[in-house]
């Protein structure tokens, strides 16, 4: 189940991915109110930005994932989640 943290931080990565010139100081507030830091805000709009920008460029270069890759290998789980988050500053 998704906190309402999450909520806001996927509010911001789906508006970023999707409509990133209607981006406004009101997004980064909205992270900031949910209780993160800079760092934070930082971490998630590069982590966003980028993976936004390399599955443009796969894309757009026509490239294909690796078949001995499967689903699992893209998923973390909510404990790996979680571990993450409680050792970001």
């Amino acid at each position: 189940m998704l906190t309402d943290r999450d909520t806001v931080m996927l509010d911001y990565a789906v508006k970023l991915t999707r409509d990133p010139g209607g981006m406004t100081a009101d997004d980064v507030e909205a992270l900031r109110e949910a209780g993160f830091g800079d760092r934070a805000v930082l971490d998630i709009c590069q982590v966003v930005s980028y993976y936004n920008y390399v599955n443009r460029l796969a894309d757009g270069l026509g490239v294909e994932l690796e078949e001995e890759w499967s689903d699992a290998d893209h998923t973390m789980t909510r404990d790996e989640f979680d571990a993450q988050r409680d050792t970001s500053p």
